[in-house]
């Protein structure tokens, strides 16, 4: 898929910092082209699934260009990982558990879907439903 989907945390509302070093530990194992200037990392599976992911410190990652199973199961990883929500803009804010609804922005929460997706296949189906 060519299209952005955001790694985010929120605290009562606000963006919240991420663990940029828990993020690099998920994804390093499958970094193909990482460049450390742009805060760029081209990660890719065993089947060869390929995904861009740009750093955005401290409160946002970016995957663009994603796709694949492997991809998705990685994604789901990570977000578990770092107990953040995806946001897929356009479509569902995707979250690990209820109640973590309440901690999104309003906006988020009130004017588009929010889908609890805890594995990569619950991920596909999300975005691929919107």
């Amino acid at each position: 898929m060519s299209f952005n989907i955001f790694v985010c945390r929120f605290e009562n509302g606000e963006p919240a910092t991420l663990d940029m070093s828990a993020a690099h530990e998920v994804l390093g194992p499958y970094a193909v082209a990482p460049d450390p200037e742009t805060n760029f990392l081209l990660v890719c599976t065993a089947e060869g699934e390929e995904a861009g992911v740009y750093f955005h410190n401290p409160t946002g990652i970016t995957f663009n260009r994603f796709g694949g199973g492997g991809i998705m199961d990685l994604l789901a990883v990570l977000l578990r990982r770092l107990d953040a929500v995806l946001v897929v803009p356009g479509g569902p804010t995707m979250i690990q558990r209820d109640e973590d609804r309440e901690l999104l922005p309003a906006a988020l929460r009130d004017e588009w879907p929010v889908v609890v997706a805890r594995t990569g296949a619950e991920i596909d189906r999300a975005i691929r439903a919107s």
